[in-house]
């Protein structure tokens, strides 16, 4: 795996209230509804040729606007988040170097785990003004829902279905360098 510039070897942690996991899916073959998890972790493992990440989502921390959707979304016809409390996301492999990159890894919802590739921006590295050492990364990716066994959709008059297969992940990301020693 090669790793994106400036990042020093040792744990970055995800600074979660200044990043964001967010998703797009078409609804009714005419519009795109968003929303975000709001309950998010992940580590990024920097080693001096290798970089892993690991990253958890609390899937009952979903958000689109409406609270009758986010009911319907948790429950069994989706993320059935009373049995499945989390999606995961653990890399695989890093192709590319600088700051455009592919992150290759599984992706595991509703306990089924499938190879996804995140075309990813790296940010840079910065110092805030408190002293912290962040990382910015974006990604986004792709997936189909029903690999993931999430197929419920409802038919549309017209023709077509409710809920497109296709679901757009988009991240919005902030690491924080471990301690200096």
């Amino acid at each position: 795996m090669s790793i994106p510039t400036n990042l020093t070897a040792g744990t970055w942690t995800l600074d979660a209230s200044h990043s964001e996991a967010a998703w797009t899916v078409r609804h009714a073959g005419i519009s795109k509804v968003r929303g975000t998890f709001g309950e998010l972790a992940a580590t990024v493992t920097v080693t001096e040729n290798d970089a892993t990440v690991d990253a958890t989502i609390q899937s009952a921390s979903i958000s689109s606007g409406d609270a009758n959707r986010d009911g319907h979304v948790k429950g069994e016809d989706f993320f059935d988040v009373e049995k499945y409390p989390t999606l995961t996301f653990t890399s695989t492999s890093i192709e590319g170097a600088g700051e455009d990159f592919k992150l290759n890894g599984n992706l595991t919802i509703k306990g089924i785990s499938v190879p996804v590739t995140f075309e990813t921006e790296f940010g840079g590295v910065a110092v805030d003004p408190f002293g912290n050492t962040r990382a910015g990364i974006s990604a986004e990716t792709t997936i189909s829902r029903k690999q993931f066994g999430l197929t419920w959709n409802a038919a549309l008059e017209a023709g077509g279905v409710l809920l497109s297969d296709k679901v757009k992940i988009n991240l919005e990301l902030s690491f924080i360098a471990p301690a200096a020693n």
